[in-house]
């Protein structure tokens, strides 16, 4: 977890410090984009090599659809409560 956080400081530093730079930013977009690309390839290579996870992927999707659909239902929720109570006119 410090690692991570140690990471996520130094690059918000490094972000700050080269932000003038105009040629390292326009390549940074590209890097990080296939960046994000190689971090899911390797996160479906040791999704598929580990075996509990295979054999068990059906239920795992639907627990997954389960919460996603809660979550999409909740949210919606939330937001029609705080629509109704902050932004709708009152007539």
């Amino acid at each position: 977890m410090n690692s991570v956080l140690i990471a996520l400081i130094l690059g918000g530093l490094t972000g700050f410090l080269v932000k003038q730079r105009k040629a390292i930013l326009k390549h940074l977009d590209r890097i990080t984009f296939y960046s994000v690309l190689a971090l899911l390839f390797f996160l479906g290579f040791s999704v598929g090599a580990n075996d509990v996870i295979v054999k068990n992927l059906h239920s795992l999707g639907l627990k997954a659809l389960t919460l996603s659909i809660a979550a999409v239902l909740g949210s919606v929720s939330a937001s029609w409560i705080v629509y109704r109570f902050f932004f709708k006119s009152r007539e």
